[in-house]
């Protein structure tokens, strides 16, 4: 050990080491140009990740503005993830293979399919996947024609729209429920195609209830594989649905009474219960909440036919504005 130590002192005598000197002292001017190069790759590298996470913290604040959807939450994480890793790899000179996004969305009316392909579209164009993250959203009538070669175009031109977008299908389940003769399957067969030769110019997302959405994946053996994000949209809870309630009111300027929170809550449960069909979630509360809007109006105009109602009075949803539909 000592006469290494020895051996490694006398080389140091009689050959300082370059290494040490370029880098803490070395006057020569290209260790200089050398060092300086080093730390503005450094610094552009530091500079790009605030830049993806201030994109993120605004993507962030939509998907708060949710209520519930803790699933999709994390599912929008998991891709802005994984396309923020994919820019470093390929700064660092890694391999880094193009992604498949198309999407199925399954869940009942109102529970934030349509907002959260939005939001989407968006985080997706800013991180470079969409040229322009729009959305177009249509249904069957906007893809289904009335003879032989008619469906064909109306989706290809369709597609075309959606180009460096979201081509968002609501309802796709109702393109295969009329068979074979249906001009609904030239229509998925147009859809199919578009995904091969437009591949990765702009996003499929077919969106509809979870049994019916079941059924229709089932009709084409091709079609799950085609969607490797698929994603559960739960009905919201009931106290879910009274803190949508009191936001919608709150975007409008109006406050709810805590009579009128009760009141509402306990219809909404009734409705749950009762309802023959699918609740329609967030969009049903919509609909009370703007009904109660109307029937206020109605009530201060007749209450105060001679004088203006306060500020307050003008915002305050009460319990009789809540006139709720009976069975």
């Amino acid at each position: 050990m000592n006469g290494r130590g020895i051996a490694a002192g006398k080389r140091s005598e009689e050959r300082p080491s370059r290494q040490i000197n370029v880098v803490l002292r070395s006057p020569e001017p290209i260790a200089s140009v050398t060092v300086d190069e080093t730390e503005a790759v450094a610094s552009t590298k530091s500079q790009a990740l605030p830049q993806y996470l201030s994109l993120y913290q605004e993507i962030q604040k939509e998907l708060d503005h949710l209520v519930g959807l803790d699933n999709i939450k994390e599912l929008v994480f998991e891709v802005y993830a994984f396309l923020q890793i994919a820019h470093m790899r390929t700064d660092a000179g890694l391999l880094s293979n193009a992604h498949v996004y198309h999407m199925i969305f399954k869940g009942n009316p109102g529970t934030g399919k349509t907002t959260v392909a939005r939001i989407i579209a968006k985080m997706l164009q800013k991180m470079g996947v969409l040229s322009k993250g729009h959305l177009i959203e249509v249904e069957r009538a906007d893809l289904v024609g009335e003879y032989i070669g008619h469906t064909a175009q109306k989706t290809r031109d369709l597609v075309k729209k959606s180009l460096g977008g979201v081509l968002f299908i609501d309802e796709a389940y109702s393109l295969a429920r009329g068979g074979e003769k249906d001009f609904g399957k030239e229509a998925i067969d147009t859809l199919v195609k578009a995904m091969e030769d437009q591949k990765n110019q702009f996003i499929l997302i077919l969106a509809g209830y979870s049994g019916e959405m079941d059924f229709f994946l089932r009709t084409n053996p091709g079609l799950p594989s085609r969607f490797p994000i698929q994603l559960d949209f739960p009905d919201y809870t009931v106290d879910q649905l009274i803190q949508i309630s009191e936001m919608m009111a709150k975007e409008r300027d109006y406050i709810l009474m805590p009579q009128s929170i009760l009141k509402m809550k306990e219809h909404l449960l009734n409705e749950r219960n009762d309802s023959l069909h699918a609740f329609s979630n967030a969009r049903y509360v919509r609909n009370v909440i703007e009904k109660a809007i109307r029937h206020q109006a109605v009530r201060l105009l007749n209450q105060y036919r001679r004088g203006q109602p306060g500020k307050q009075e003008l915002m305050t949803l009460r319990p009789e504005d809540l006139k709720m539909d009976k069975r």
